[in-house]
């Protein structure tokens, strides 16, 4: 027997069972409970001050909403499916609590314009939170970076092995990427950071609501310009989703390195026994699983963008109830991009590189072909004349199975005439020296940017984390 204090909603009394289960959304959105709550207990603060309630009434509700967030917390509410969504599940709840002071509540706004406040109050806390991961994942690769300052390593164009690189240099570009992606969460959040409530189902209320004491207790820095498009609005939704799907993109590209470079065709790194699995019947593999499990979950979160994005697209004005469907998307990415960014961040401090093949391989086969054409435009040769030259040679070397390192004085000047002693000298470490300019891979340039990075991190990380 239902309690007399407890009703079913209206729109359950009439549904079909089957209708009520598919478009109940219980199940998942009673997660934003925390943030449906402090929403909800602004704005009877907010009544009770203006007036438009009785001030022990909003006193009952705020007492009765605190009493519900901490059984939520210990998991001692009981959620109903019937009652369609969080909103009712908290707001029946309160009402077998306070009685009817509780359907006060819900004066001067709307399911619409509460789930909207909800929903940015989340991506608010998550930007952050993602933030903060990626601080923690930039110090990881930092690190590794710093111990290898004087690590070559072959640097690659088109997967073919182009110029000689420091492998610290190679690192930091990774960090470059994430702190891009740490600048597109901060943007997302100063995107969701707008109150919506006081906008009811599209049109305003008609009381005398103080949004500016709503916006200041639930930390918005900003009001809604537009009642129509607040209730809405979910392009913060798809902000925190694209700035995901490029994060989760970036990750997948070092997981593929990591799977490449710990293959035996490359060897360039060991990987940890903790982050890697064995066969079930090949007993000598070690199968990068997590760095492919971290591949391929990029595809989840592309996917999750393009779900949001096609949600949206045909979408009238105002509120529509296909909104209902951000959020499964939304939680999903918010945990597949958080837990990724926590496995790599233990993982990447562990990656054990071997040096020597390393440089062996930075130092091996033509990779000082555009070092040699340099060579002759500091003799004056025009480049392209210079790399005419160079390409001729290195045909002539490769026809003969022969490494640059083992050519002779003469055979380089069968080919430009310009050609001295110096060119003996060329190896691995005086390319990567060469490359003095700012970004370049020259010791003293990539000691400039790791301190850089260092100072990124003991600068900005304590205040985005607060």
């Amino acid at each position: 027997m239902k309690s007399r204090n407890r009703p079913e909603s209206p729109t359950a009394r009439r549904l079909d069972a089957r209708a009520l289960r598919y478009s109940a959304s219980v199940k998942y959105d009673s997660s934003l409970y925390a943030f449906d709550i402090a929403a909800s207990i602004a704005h009877a603060r907010m009544l009770g001050k203006q007036g438009i309630i009785a001030s022990d009434d909003a006193k009952a509700i705020i007492k009765g909403l605190q009493e519900i967030e901490r059984e939520i917390e210990r998991e001692e509410f009981q959620w109903r499916d019937e009652l369609e969504d969080l909103h009712l599940n908290i707001e029946a709840a309160l009402r077998e609590k306070i009685g009817p002071a509780a359907g006060r509540l819900h004066t001067a706004r709307s399911r619409n314009d509460q789930v909207a406040t909800d929903m940015r109050l989340f991506v608010r806390t998550v930007s952050f939170a993602a933030v903060d991961g990626l601080r923690g994942l930039q110090a990881a690769v930092l690190d590794l970076a710093e111990t290898h300052l004087g690590t070559l390593m072959p640097g690659y164009t088109h997967l073919q092995r182009a110029q000689p690189v420091l492998l610290a240099h190679h690192l930091l570009a990774y960090f470059e990427m994430f702190e891009r992606d740490i600048q597109r969460f901060a943007t997302t959040a100063e995107r969701a950071d707008v109150l919506p409530l006081g906008s009811g189902a599209l049109a305003g209320v008609p009381y005398p609501i103080d949004r500016e004491v709503v916006a200041e207790e639930l930390g918005f820095s900003s009001l809604s310009a537009n009642s129509i498009d607040a209730v809405s609005d979910r392009d913060f939704v798809i902000d925190f989703h694209a700035s995901a799907a490029i994060l989760m993109t970036h990750i997948s590209r070092l997981a593929e390195e990591i799977i490449l470079w710990s293959s035996e065709e490359f060897g360039f790194l060991r990987l940890p026994p903790k982050f890697a699995t064995g066969s079930s019947i090949m007993p000598q593999k070690s199968n990068p699983d997590i760095a492919e499990l971290a591949r391929a979950r990029s595809g989840r979160a592309i996917g999750n963008l393009v779900s949001v994005l096609a949600v949206m697209k045909g979408l009238p004005l105002s509120y529509n109830r296909d909104l209902q469907e951000d959020k499964q998307p939304l939680f999903d990415t918010v945990s597949n991009v958080m837990s990724t960014l926590e496995v790599l961040t233990a993982m990447v401090p562990s990656l054990q590189f071997d040096k020597d093949r390393m440089e062996a391989a930075a130092s091996a086969g033509y990779l000082l072909a555009t070092d040699l054409a340099d060579h002759l435009v500091g003799k004056g040769l025009p480049f392209r004349d210079a790399h005419q030259s160079v390409m001729a040679l290195v045909e002539y070397a490769q026809s003969r199975d022969q490494p640059l390192a083992s050519m002779t004085l003469d055979e380089y000047r069968r080919f430009s005439p310009l050609f001295d002693e110096a060119v003996l000298r060329l190896d691995a470490r005086s390319s990567v020296a060469s490359r003095d300019v700012a970004g370049g891979t020259a010791p003293g340039r990539v000691r400039d940017a790791l301190k850089q990075a260092r100072r990124i991190l003991e600068e900005e990380w304590p205040a985005r984390s607060s």
